[in-house]
């Protein structure tokens, strides 16, 4: 066996001659050109292995090193999987899909965690939960550890969003110091490529109701003398970006239920005329801008149901039982009958406008009064017609697929 396929070094218990293939765990360490901070960070999972008496290995996912990080993984003892598709989750996908143990812990290879407290991930996961995050603020950040930024303004917030848009509890969602069964975690079917992954499993967690566990974790300087990987700004937006695209409800249903009662309370309010408020007055103007709000909230609700429908069908989100019972008493043939009733009410608004003008010959009239009955009457006819594409659609994709 080559050193590059050993799934242990010296300090790591071997696995016994006719064992079964699956170890006690996998230590993840996902690599890029880290020669310098590499070799301890093996060496104190190795340790760690050997201390707690478990039958483990060290696995190196390199992500296309140049630096010699390869060689040194393999001189080791560890295993090196090589990952093609560039990016922080990729790498730690690939060193999971190739780890044999029954329990994985992923710990950056740039020297900022300290792979003795393993212990600590491992009684958790002992105990029966599904996953463990290392929480760096429980444990306190130590001088030059993290950029300020990051510490008071990026990670917090960040967390913050992820905790109100999920439920979870998990206080450090970008913490890569992290332990987790194995199968629990295929099951969720990660999928991003960069840093974003560390909260893709959070929230995943959150949502297929993993029992998760926080510790707290010291973080120390990283060794690394190249500049970080982790880029501000660009890896900010990407886990903002996550962690609104599979939140439908905040990133489209909410901003629309707000904006059809904002429509619909300026509608009722200019109704009956204009109102004057302050000295200014509020007409038709207002009407029609009320009438826009509602359809754009329409708009923002359709998309909500339609991602929320076609995150389940794919796997990307669970079921979810409030949908399910909504799916029970509004079909397509509920969706049709409900989209040609507004149809219907908003043609026949027109019409009541029409009549009102052929009682006047069609000669030249005050249109404040026409308007206010054309603008609510063409609201509603769009949203008739907005309802019965949007009930085909969820039919579509509701239909089974292989």
């Amino acid at each position: 066996m080559s050193p590059a396929e050993a799934t242990t070094g010296a300090h790591a218990s071997a696995t016994p001659r006719g064992a079964p293939d699956q170890l006690d765990l996998s230590v993840v360490i996902p690599c890029l050109n880290e020669s310098r901070t590499l070799a301890a960070c093996v060496r104190g999972a190795q340790r760690s292995i050997q201390e707690l008496g478990l039958r483990g290995e060290v696995i190196v996912a390199d992500n296309g090193s140049t630096d010699g990080s390869q060689a040194i993984a393999a001189e080791l003892g560890a295993r090196v999987v090589s990952v093609d598709v560039r990016g922080y989750g990729s790498a730690v996908r690939g060193g999971i899909a190739a780890a044999r143990g029954r329990f994985v812990i992923t710990g950056d290879s740039d020297g900022s965690h300290d792979f003795s407290e393993i212990s600590l991930f491992m009684d958790k996961l002992r105990e029966g939960y599904d996953m463990v995050i290392g929480n760096r603020f429980r444990a306190g950040i130590r001088p030059g550890t993290m950029p300020p930024l990051h510490r008071y303004v990026g990670n917090p917030l960040l967390t913050r969003v992820g905790q109100l848009f999920f439920g979870s509890r998990v206080g450090d969602f970008h913490s890569g110091f992290r332990g987790f069964r194995k199968d629990v975690v295929e099951r969720l079917g990660l999928r991003t490529t960069g840093f974003e992954l560390c909260s893709e499993m959070v929230v995943k967690a959150a949502l297929f109701r993993l029992h998760v566990a926080e510790v707290p974790t010291i973080m120390l300087p990283a060794g690394r003398l190249a500049q970080p990987h982790l880029r501000t700004w660009r890896d900010g937006w990407r886990h903002l970006r996550f962690l609104l695209l599979y939140s439908p409800l905040w990133l489209f249903l909410y901003p629309g239920f707000a904006l059809v009662l904002l429509g619909v309370g300026l509608g009722v309010w200019l109704f009956p005329g204009p109102r004057t408020v302050g000295g200014a007055t509020f007409g038709n103007g207002t009407l029609l801008f009320a009438g826009m709000i509602i359809l754009a909230g329409f708009q923002a609700i359709s998309f909500a149901l339609c991602s929320k429908v076609f995150a389940i069908s794919e796997g990307l989100l669970p079921e979810d039982p409030r949908l399910s019972r909504l799916s029970g008493y509004v079909n397509l043939e509920v969706g049709l009958t409900a989209g040609t009733v507004l149809l219907l009410a908003g043609a026949s608004a027109w019409a009541f406008s029409l009549g009102a003008w052929g009682s006047h010959h069609f000669a030249a009239t005050n249109p404040d009064g026409t308007l206010r009955v054309v603008i609510p009457g063409l609201v509603v006819l769009i949203v008739g017609f907005q309802t019965i594409l949007l009930s085909f659609f969820l039919s579509v994709l509701g239909l089974p697929r292989a």
